[in-house]
């Protein structure tokens, strides 16, 4: 085990330095492709010639692009001196650069939102996986009868309705017109009651998608797994339903269910775009597409980075669970 997730954390390495490679070519090398000046995003189409020139050389846009990412790549680690004669600004590591915006370091800004991501991620994940994995298990155990049809059909629902219009109808009944809940503008540390109530919509909102693909795809798998021979020599040895369905049936069930699950934890945390611009939630994704606006190509490229990062982090967890959740891989 040691020796395999000593080889998954090389490849997870290996696997960060080619997206950064790549994100960091596109970002910086395309503009100048399609003749566009990275510099005039940063002072602006209207300044003098003087102040462009200065900005090239202080952020090292005429170095050749491999030499620029070398620098990148060594700012993360040990922070990186950008000068241009006595012009010298220092960026602690990590260093993502400073946004073309509001000329600040990018990471203290990445810190700044992924609290608010988070949150709504861990939120909606725990509502989505139990609701979802239950009424899956619900309707193969009652397959074919009313209530199968009418959880696939509520399944069904959730996954054609987008998020900005499941969004905007909870907040419009039950914020405005019911008053249930608040919207989302209150911080944890002012206030957790307000903030937990603010947070319940876009938790739900945001479940009720990703539950109904769960539900869908829980009920196939278990619909599959039930016909097996060693389900059947399980009953057939007169162990209890609960014990088959939960210690046996489950075991293989959740093993396309983790595969899915990490893939979206990881984008869903590196960004819930529509759920963060539905419910003005100034998380990764909300400020992800103002930078896009903005042309600011380092906050661009280090929520890029960052949504990168937990893909493979969630992946190489979900690698490192499947050991726990099946045996065979353990033989294997």
């Amino acid at each position: 085990m040691l020796a395999y997730l000593i080889r998954r954390i090389f490849a997870v390495v290996v696997m960060l330095m080619v997206i950064t490679l790549v994100t960091f070519g596109i970002f910086f090398l395309f503009p100048k492709m399609i003749g566009t000046d990275p510099a005039l995003y940063f002072v602006g189409k209207q300044s003098d010639p003087a102040a462009i020139e200065g900005i090239r050389q202080k952020m090292g846009l005429d170095d050749p692009i491999l030499v620029q990412f070398g620098k990148f790549v060594v700012g993360l680690v040990v922070g990186r001196t950008y000068s241009n004669g006595p012009d010298v600004t220092q960026c602690a590591a990590p260093c993502f650069g400073y946004s073309f915006k509001t000329e600040q370091e990018v990471w203290p800004l990445l810190l700044e939102w992924l609290p608010v991501t988070l949150s709504l991620a861990a939120g909606a994940v725990v509502l989505w996986v139990v609701g979802g994995i239950s009424a899956g298990i619900i309707s193969a155990l009652k397959r074919g009868t009313p209530l199968d049809r009418s959880v696939m059909g509520i399944a069904l629902s959730g996954v054609s309705l987008p998020i900005y219009f499941t969004g905007m109808l909870a907040l419009a009944l039950f914020s405005d017109q019911l008053g249930w809940f608040d919207r989302p503008d209150t911080e944890f540390g002012e206030d957790p009651t307000a903030w937990f109530n603010g947070m319940v919509l876009p938790w739900v909102s945001l479940a009720f998608l990703y539950a109904a693909m769960y539900a869908r795809l829980t009920r196939a798998t278990m619909l599959e797994v039930l016909n097996e021979d060693y389900i059947r020599t399980a009953r057939a040895k007169g162990l209890t339903e609960p014990v088959v369905i939960g210690k046996h049936a489950m075991r293989s069930t959740m093993t396309p269910i983790l595969t899915v699950l990490g893939l979206d934890l990881g984008a869903l945390v590196g960004g819930a775009v529509l759920t963060e611009y539905t419910f003005s939630l100034h998380g990764l994704g909300y400020n992800a597409v103002r930078a896009i606006s903005d042309h600011d190509l380092p906050v661009i490229l280090g929520v890029t980075l960052i949504a990168a990062f937990f893909v493979v982090l969630a992946n190489l967890v979900v690698d490192l669970m499947y050991a726990v959740i099946d045996p065979r891989v353990r033989l294997s």
